[in-house]
C-alpha cells in the first residue's frame, strides 16, 4: 500500500487516498503502468510534470509532484518540496529499506575516493564480511558487476543495487559519495555508520556543477549529517571548515601528531615481487593506552601499491576499518595483497622489469604517476601512452610534454581515437615531446606498442601503460572493440617467457 512507503517521507496529499495500492516507483515516464508511482521533477532541461497526462494515460493512479497540477479526481496526487528527495525516500521504501540491513561507509573527497573505496572492501573481505562497492568503476558485489555512468547512480538504481546486495549476502557495503550526488538528493535518506573524508580542492566547478568551491564544500559537508562517525584528513588545508559546525563525531588521520590515527616510517619499496610502500599505522589513543597495558599500538604494513599519496589513501581506509573493528591481521594482509583494477596497479614484477597500469589521461595526473614513480629510482622509466579523439589538443600538447621531460623513453600509439585519425593525434603528440628532447618512437596499434615494450623492456626498467586504466574497450569510429590494457600485458609477458625458456633449452641442447 501506498500509506507504507510514506512514513520518511514530508509531504501534502492535496487530494485521492493514500490507500492505493502500488508496486513500482519511476520517474520516467515511458516506464509507466498500472501500479506505479511518479515521481515528478522539474529539471534543467526537462520537467516531467509535464508528461502526466501520458502516465495517466498508461494507467498510473498516484502522483508524486513538486507544484499542484490538475488531475481527475480519483488520483491520487502528493505534494513534497523536492522530487528528487522524494524518489530517494520512495526507493528505499520499494526495496524495503536495503541499505538498514548494511553496514554502510561513504566516502567523499576531491581526491582519492576509488582507491580508498576499493582499500576498505578489500580490508572488510578479509575480515570474512562480504562487501559490495559502488563507485567510479561501477557496482561489484561477489562475481557481480554493473557499469555506471555516475560516481553515485541515481537513488532508485542505488536502492536496487543494495537489494541486490542483500539478497547475495553481503554483509557491508562502500560506496563513493560524490558532490553531485548529495546536491541532487542522491543519497537523501541515507544513514552512513561511517564516513570518511578524503581532501577537498577546486574541482568541479562550472556550468551544471558547482557555483563555486564554497558551494563544492558545502555539499561534500552534507555526508556528515547522514553519518554515524566522520574519519576527516587532518593535514587538509581546510580542515578548520571542514570540521566547523559537524554534525556527527569524528576522529582525524595524518602524519602528525593531531591525528588519532598516524602514519610513520614510511619507505618505498621496489622488489622483485613487490612493489610499493611501507609505513607504521600509530593509534595515538591506543598509544596513550599502551603505556599503561602494554598494548601494542603500531601497525606495520606494507600496502601494494606504489606512490605516497597512497599512504593517506590507506590511512583512511586503515582508520575507518579499525574503527569499525576489523582485525589487525585482516587489514595487513588485505593491503599486502591488494589490487585495484587500473589505478596504479601492479600488473607484472620481476628481478628485470615493472609494470603498471594506470587511468592517467591528463597532464596532472601523468606528471603525478611519473614523478611517483621516478622516486623508486628506476634504470628506465618507460611511458606508453596515447590521447583520446574528439577531445581537446591542449591535452596532446601538455601530455606529450610531460612525457619528454619526465620519462625516460615514450611509446606514442592509440588511446580512444573515437572519430580522429589515431596519425592526428600522434602527430600532435609528436610536435610537444619533441621540443623537450625527449626520446620516443611510435607504434599506432596499442597491442603492438604495449608488446614491444616488454619484450624490448631492459634490467631496471619501470614500465608505465596510462591513459585507459580499467577501462575494457578501445573506441574506434563510434565501436567499443573489447581491450584491456592489463590483459595485454599477460598476453605479451607471457610470450616473453615462453621465448626465453625456448632460448635457454636451446642453448642448453644445442
Amino acid at each position: 500500500m501506498l500509506k507504507d512507503w510514506l512514513h520518511e517521507l514530508q509531504y501534502t496529499l492535496l487530494q485521492g487516498s493514500v490507500d492505493e495500492k502500488v508496486n513500482e516507483v519511476i520517474y520516467d515516464s515511458r516506464k509507466a503502468a498500472p501500479g506505479a508511482v511518479f515521481v515528478c521533477m522539474a529539471g534543467t532541461r526537462v520537467d516531467s510534470h509535464d508528461f502526466i497526462p501520458q502516465v495517466l494515460a498508461a494507467g498510473v493512479r498516484v502522483l508524486v509532484v513538486e507544484r499542484p497540477v490538475p488531475a481527475p479526481k480519483d488520483i491520487t496526487v502528493i505534494q513534497v518540496k523536492q522530487g528528487r528527495e522524494a524518489l530517494a525516500v520512495l526507493s528505499a521504501a520499494r526495496f524495503e529499506y536495503p541499505a538498514k540491513k548494511l553496514l554502510m561507509i561513504g566516502i567523499t573527497g576531491t581526491k582519492g575516493k576509488t582507491t580508498t573505496a576499493h582499500m576498505v572492501r578489500a580490508i572488510l573481505e578479509a575480515s570474512g564480511k562480504k562487501t559490495g562497492i559502488i563507485g567510479t568503476n561501477g557496482v561489484s558485489f561477489g562475481e557481480e558487476h554493473y557499469p555506471t555512468v555516475n560516481t553515485t547512480p541515481e537513488s532508485y538504481s542505488l536502492h536496487q543495487y543494495f537489494a541486490r546486495m542483500v539478497e547475495a549476502g553481503c554483509q557491508c557495503c562502500v560506496m563513493e559519495v560524490s558532490s553531485q550526488a548529495l546536491k541532487m538528493y542522491r543519497v537523501a535518506g541515507l544513514h552512513f555508520d561511517y564516513s570518511v573524508f578524503t581532501n577537498i580542492s577546486p574541482d568541479h566547478i562550472g556550468p551544471d556543477e558547482h557555483a563555486s568551491f564554497e558551494e563544492y564544500l558545502y555539499y561534500k559537508k552534507q555526508i556528515f549529517a547522514q553519518s554515524g562517525f566522520a574519519l576527516i584528513n587532518i593535514e587538509d588545508e581546510h580542515v578548520g571548515e571542514i570540521t566547523r559546525d559537524i554534525s556527527c563525531a569524528w576522529e582525524g588521520f595524518g602524519m602528525n601528531d593531531l591525528a588519532r590515527y598516524q602514519a610513520e616510517d614510511i619507505h618505498y619499496v621496489s622488489e622483485p615481487d613487490f612493489v610499493g610502500l611501507e609505513f607504521t599505522i600509530q593509534d595515538s589513543d591506543g598509544k596513550r593506552v599502551a603505556d599503561v597495558t602494554n598494548v601494542d599500538s603500531r601497525i606495520p604494513v606494507r600496502v601494494n601499491i606504489p606512490g605516497k599519496f597512497n599512504v593517506s589513501n590507506a590511512l583512511a581506509a586503515s582508520a575507518v576499518c579499525l574503527k569499525a573493528g576489523v582485525s589487525k591481521a585482516a587489514l595487513c594482509h588485505a593491503l599486502e595483497h591488494l589490487r585495484l583494477d587500473g589505478r596504479m596497479e601492479i600488473v607484472y614484477t620481476s628481478e628485470k622489469f615493472c609494470v603498471i597500469v594506470d587511468y592517467a589521461h591528463n597532464a596532472v595526473s601523468m606528471e603525478s604517476l611519473l614523478s611517483t614513480l621516478r622516486e623508486y629510482h628506476p634504470n628506465r622509466l618507460v611511458c606508453v601512452f596515447g590521447c583520446g579523439g574528439n577531445r581537446s589538443k591542449d591535452r596532446r600538447y601538455s601530455m606529450g610534454e610531460i612525457a619528454g621531460k619526465m620519462a625516460d623513453f615514450s611509446i606514442i600509439t592509440a588511446d580512444n581515437s573515437r572519430f580522429e585519425k589515431v596519425e592526428d593525434i600522434i602527430g600532435d603528440i609528436r610536435g610537444s615531446i619533441e621540443k623537450t628532447g625527449g626520446k620516443f618512437t611510435e607504434i599506432p596499434d596499442r597491442r603492438d606498442a604495449i608488446t614491444y615494450s616488454i619484450h624490448h623492456a631492459q634490467t631496471g626498467d619501470m614500465i608505465a601503460i596510462i591513459g585507459k586504466g580499467h577501462e575494457d574497450y578501445q573506441e574506434i569510429e563510434g565501436v567499443r572493440y573489447p581491450f584491456l590494457d592489463r590483459a595485454v600485458v599477460q598476453e605479451a609477458v607471457s610470450e616473453l617467457l615462453k621465448k626465453e625458456a625456448k632460448n635457454i633449452s636451446e642453448r642448453q641442447n644445442p
